[in-house]
C-alpha cells in the first residue's frame, strides 16, 4: 500500500510520528494524522484553509480530544488548561504536563490510525485513482465519524460534508 503513496502522503505519515513524539505520545493516532496534514502543504492543508483558515484552535482542539482533557470541566472548577498547558511547556518542552519521554525510533499506530490508512487506500480505488495522497488521507480520516480528527474538526466550526467535497474536488483536478 505505501508504494502507492506521493510525497506528501508520506510526509505526512512522518510528520504524524513527530507530532505524536512531540506530546510525548507512545503511538501514533488518527489525531496526529489530522495534526501532520495541517503542517504539510499539500491538498489537504489547502482544503482545511479554506474551511478553516489559519486552521484557529484546531491543534489545542485536537490535543484535548487526544488527551481527554476537558477544559470546560476544568474551567468550572477554576482551572484554565490552556494557561497551565502554556507555563507547563515553556518551561519543560511540549508535552511535558503527559508526564512522559518522548520515544524514539518507530512509533506503532494505533488501530484507529491504521484504519485510516487502510480506507484511504479505498478512497483513492473508489476515485480510480493509483495513488494514495495527502487528500486521500483526509478523507479517510473524515469517514471515522467517532474520532478525535472529526470531533476536532466538527467542534471548530468545520462544514465535514463541504471540506471532503473540496478535498476530492483537488484530488481529481490532481489526477486529471
Amino acid at each position: 500500500m505505501f508504494e502507492r503513496f506521493t510525497k506528501d502522503a508520506r510526509a505526512v505519515v512522518v510528520q504524524a510520528q513527530e507530532e505524536a513524539r512531540a506530546l510525548r505520545h507512545d503511538r501514533v493516532g488518527a489525531g496526529h494524522l489530522l495534526l501532520a496534514l495541517t503542517s504539510v502543504e499539500g491538498t489537504a492543508s489547502r482544503a482545511l484553509t479554506v474551511h478553516l483558515p489559519g486552521f484557529d484552535g484546531l491543534r489545542a482542539r485536537v490535543r484535548t480530544e487526544i488527551d481527554g482533557l476537558d477544559p470546560d470541566a476544568l474551567a468550572s472548577i477554576g482551572i484554565d488548561l490552556t494557561a497551565v498547558r502554556e507555563a507547563t511547556e515553556a518551561a519543560f518542552g511540549e508535552g511535558a504536563l503527559d508526564g512522559r519521554r518522548p520515544k524514539r525510533g518507530h512509533l506503532r499506530f494505533t488501530p484507529e490510525a491504521k484504519k485510516a490508512l487502510e480506507l484511504s487506500l479505498r478512497v483513492a480505488l473508489k476515485n480510480g485513482h493509483r495513488f494514495i495522497s495527502d487528500g486521500h488521507i483526509l478523507l479517510a480520516l473524515l469517514m471515522l465519524t467517532k474520532s478525535a480528527p472529526v470531533r476536532a474538526l466538527s467542534s471548530s466550526g468545520a462544514d465535514l460534508d463541504a471540506l471532503a467535497a473540496t478535498t476530492l474536488g483537488e484530488i481529481t483536478t490532481e489526477a486529471a
